[in-house]
């Protein structure tokens, strides 16, 4: 009788026990897709693009941060002093702050009243977001005055992670259709797998090409910047008036007249010459024959009639 209540008892407690116990936690696995139910994603994956050596998986990449992918870009208007000079001293600004120049020039756009030569110049480079502050205050340390300046910057955040998504999708079917013609058999169903996958590949080259652009355009901001030439800043000269600029037009002026007199003096000597010569040889002939013939009127006027 004893046995049998212990019995009881202990079947009793281990009832007990199982209806008290917690719920057990979900598993990890997940039977749908055969793999580990994935975490919770962050608002957005700041990820390097794939490596171009070994063509990575961007899946592969870690996921640790919540970075924007923010392209900012930089145009300025100044007036400087010396438009040349500025062109040289922001090159050599961008290249100190770990960029380089895209483009520079400098060209002449007029004279002003003492004839002095007024430039303008044209500078585009690329500098590392981080100090893009910092080097648009030193450009704007050189300026006489700033006309205009102008700062963006574009999101491109969810462009970026949609070409995630997309070069994943395409890098896993480019796997499969790799599978599919090393195990095919006839030729014709290796050249059309060939086509499909070249096509694949391609358009996974293309997206990996534009997630480089985004993230080189949003590590290197583009500063763009136009020089004005200051006319204030311009050498003064009382009333515009210059000894050498006179003797210079007076210089002009003689050689000038020389050369009208020596054009008209080789004119006449080879062109009117012959023709002068020609007409005097006429007019010789008729003044002698006119002589003539008044010679022979009078001589049958005073010679008496038989």
């Amino acid at each position: 009788m004893f046995k049998k209540i212990s019995v009881l008892l202990f079947a009793a407690a281990l009832l007990l026990a199982a209806c008290s116990a917690p719920a057990a936690a979900p598993s990890r696995y997940d039977n749908s897709t055969g793999g580990v139910a994935p975490a919770a994603q962050p608002t957005y994956v700041a990820a390097a693009p794939p490596s171009e050596a070994g063509g990575g998986d961007s899946s592969k990449v870690a996921a640790t941060t919540t970075e924007r992918l923010v392209i900012k870009n930089a145009d300025l208007q100044l007036v400087v002093k010396d438009p040349a000079g500025a062109v040289n001293t922001i090159s050599a600004l961008a290249e100190a702050s770990g960029g380089f120049v895209v483009k520079s020039s400098v060209s002449q756009i007029s004279v002003d009243a003492q004839g002095n030569k007024l430039l303008s110049g044209q500078i585009s480079m690329r500098v590392p977001a981080e100090k893009l502050n910092d080097v648009l205050a030193q450009i704007k340390a050189q300026a006489v005055t700033v006309k205009n300046e102008d700062v963006t910057g574009e999101d491109v955040t969810a462009q970026y992670v949609d070409l995630q998504s997309q070069l994943t999708n395409l890098q896993a079917e480019a796997a499969q259709l790799q599978k599919i013609m090393d195990s095919a058999v006839k030729t014709e169903d290796v050249l059309t797998v060939y086509k499909e996958l070249a096509s694949v590949q391609g358009q996974i080259e293309t997206i990996k090409g534009q997630m480089k652009f985004y993230t080189e355009s949003a590590a290197m901001s583009l500063v763009t910047v136009s020089l004005e030439q200051d006319r204030l800043s311009q050498p003064i000269e009382t009333g515009g008036w210059k000894p050498q600029g006179v003797l210079k037009s007076i210089a002009e002026a003689w050689v000038g007249t020389y050369q009208v007199v020596a054009t008209l003096a080789l004119w006449g000597a080879i062109y009117c010459l012959p023709i002068v010569v020609v007409i005097g040889a006429i007019v010789v002939l008729v003044l002698v024959a006119v002589r003539r013939v008044r010679r022979a009127t009078r001589k049958a006027k005073e010679t008496p009639a038989a």
